[in-house]
């Protein structure tokens, strides 16, 4: 009994980051070798929606072999937020969540993620990070970014990914959602090998002192920050 329970826990596992909402740090679940913030995008239920959250996720974890904690950003995610570029207590809590994991994992991979107004979400509450909040981030992840070409805070641009379909005009800028836009759960394995690649011992390590030193090493990587447009 004891060698089966053991051999069906990855699978219940993986399929638990399905879901459209993940609470892990706000539920306690103790820390994991990676952990994702996300950001769902306007209207989509739960904290984690289902276009790009789960997929993403669910790519993660597989490759993580189930280490991974996850949290959905719980936030309106309307439509008025969205013209405002980005709910400012949504971005406000993801900001302070970055904190929070930090203090209480402080070897965990962060990695803060975001569809749509999610991405503005992640782009604002990266911009709220004190020096060393922000060199604890080793991945910033997007899909369908509003603010595509825009830095993503203090966030360093080496270690953020930009997902953009070719005929989204979300990333251009216009509030018009046509299918383009509808469609990243096609990358989630794509943006999960980033942030797989992107794994390193967090800078809150080396102590507080340290995070502003942290941050520009971790520019120095790349000249320019990841961007891709996919079919």
């Amino acid at each position: 009994m004891k060698s089966f329970t053991l051999a069906v826990l990855p699978t219940l596992t993986m399929a638990a980051l399905t879901s459209i909402s993940q609470n892990d740090v706000m539920g306690g679940g103790g820390c994991k070798a990676m952990t994702v913030l996300f950001a769902r995008g306007t209207t989509e239920l739960g904290n984690m929606g289902s276009v790009a959250g789960p997929p993403f996720v669910t790519a993660l974890g597989a490759m993580m072999g189930g280490d991974i904690a996850v949290q959905g950003i719980a936030y309106p995610a309307d439509v008025p937020g969205f013209l405002i570029g980005g709910s400012k207590a949504g971005s406000a809590l993801m900001a302070k969540m970055v904190g929070q994991v930090r203090a209480q994992c402080p070897d965990t991979s962060l990695v803060m993620a975001g569809y749509s107004q999610g991405g503005q979400l992640v782009h604002n509450a990266a911009d709220m990070l004190s020096a060393q909040d922000a060199a604890f981030v080793n991945s910033a992840v997007i899909f369908g970014d509003p603010n595509n070409g825009k830095p993503v805070g203090k966030v360093a641009a080496s270690d953020t990914m930009v997902v953009c379909h070719a005929g989204d005009l979300i990333c251009a800028g216009q509030a018009v959602i046509l299918a383009p836009h509808l469609t990243y759960g096609i990358n989630g394995a794509q943006a999960a090998t980033f942030a797989m690649q992107n794994m390193r011992a967090p800078a809150a390590a080396a102590g507080a002192g340290a995070g502003a030193a942290a941050a520009a090493a971790k520019g120095a990587k790349k000249a320019t920050r990841a961007v891709t447009f996919a079919a």
